[in-house]
């Protein structure tokens, strides 16, 4: 009867890949039992990873949504902490001019034509406002402020109102460049005639943020505000009763301003709302498709264990059939 066997070298190889196997194969099973998830996903969907494909190309979807979003809630509240800044300036100054009264003299009034024109460069800093370096009412033209300065802005106006020496006449003057393309629009917004892009916040699913220095608005504001800063201009020449007259007519005007800015806070609002609402929504998509992800990829714990269980009783067999063929001798075997 003929035998054949392995010489040493070939034994000794054979051993060497046995071990090399199980210990790639353990350490397969323990990568399985820690994430929970088959490392060989292909065996697992037989090949037909297109679910799979279509699943994980919803969530790469869904996270730049995320981020859009992300981008979008914070220009939208920066925009609405602007806006509540301008409506407590317009809410001060108008109770101030409006309760100024009859027996007011020059001084009194003179301070508070003071306070109007330090109300308008903050209303004019507060509509410089940007938002992670885009310009927030600015509309298209994000890299660039919405104004110029308020001092450059004021001697504008007072070089248009020049001439008009009742307050009527001024106060159309000042209505009349604010509302003029070559006035206002020409010499101080410095933004863009269109608004910005909407923020893609979803599938089918877009906010805008349309906020521009030049909307009616934010003329009104700039206008009422303007018009009692100039209230004691020396080159106008109003007496104390004009200069009064012109204070409570410009704390009118912007009480109606302020209206006009509460829905604009209000549109922005449903804005905002809407944000969180879509927000709210792709994060529950996103979370159904991780869950769906899981179960398809999913490795059943306990038959991860007792494949590993069954790997490692392998590869102590191996080590002990290593170490006692290494003992072997014809020496020995002779005895």
């Amino acid at each position: 009867m003929n035998t054949y066997g392995f010489g040493d070298l070939a034994q000794t190889f054979l051993l060497q890949r046995r071990s090399a196997t199980l210990k790639t194969e353990m350490a397969r099973l323990n990568e399985e039992l820690a994430s929970g998830q088959v490392s060989d996903v292909k065996s697992v969907l037989a090949g037909n990873v297109s679910y799979l494909s279509d699943i994980e190309s919803d969530i790469r979807t869904l996270s730049a949504y995320k981020v859009a979003t992300s981008e979008a809630r914070q220009f939208a509240e920066s925009a609405q902490t602007a806006l509540d800044r301008m409506d407590t300036s317009a809410g001060t100054l108008s109770t101030a001019l409006l309760t100024v009264s009859s027996s007011a003299v020059g001084p009194v009034l003179d301070q508070l034509s003071v306070d109007a024109t330090n109300e308008f460069r903050t209303l004019v800093s507060t509509l410089n406002t940007s938002s992670a370096g885009r310009s927030i009412f600015a509309g298209a033209a994000t890299n660039t402020s919405a104004l110029g300065e308020a001092d450059a802005i004021l001697t504008d106006l007072r070089a248009a109102i020049a001439g008009n020496t009742n307050v009527s006449d001024i106060a159309d003057a000042v209505t009349q460049w604010f509302d003029d393309p070559a006035g206002f629009r020409s010499a101080a917004y410095t933004g863009a005639n269109s608004a910005i892009a909407p923020f893609q916040v979803g599938e089918d699913e877009q906010v805008s943020v349309d906020l521009r220095a030049d909307q009616a608005v934010f003329r009104d504001l700039l206008k009422s505000t303007a018009l009692a800063a100039l209230a004691a201009d020396a080159s106008l020449g109003l007496s104390s009763h004009e200069q009064q007259n012109l204070l409570v007519l410009a704390g009118s005007e912007l009480i109606l301003a302020k209206d006009q800015l509460t829905a604009t806070q209000s549109n922005l609002g449903s804005a905002q709302a809407r944000i969180d609402s879509v927000s709210t929504r792709n994060a529950a998509r996103e979370t159904t498709l991780q869950f769906a992800k899981g179960a398809l990829l999913q490795a059943d714990p306990y038959d991860t264990a007792t494949q590993l269980e069954a790997v490692q009783f392998q590869l102590q067999s191996l080590y002990t059939v290593t170490a006692r063929m290494s003992d072997l001798s014809l020496v020995n075997f002779v005895r």
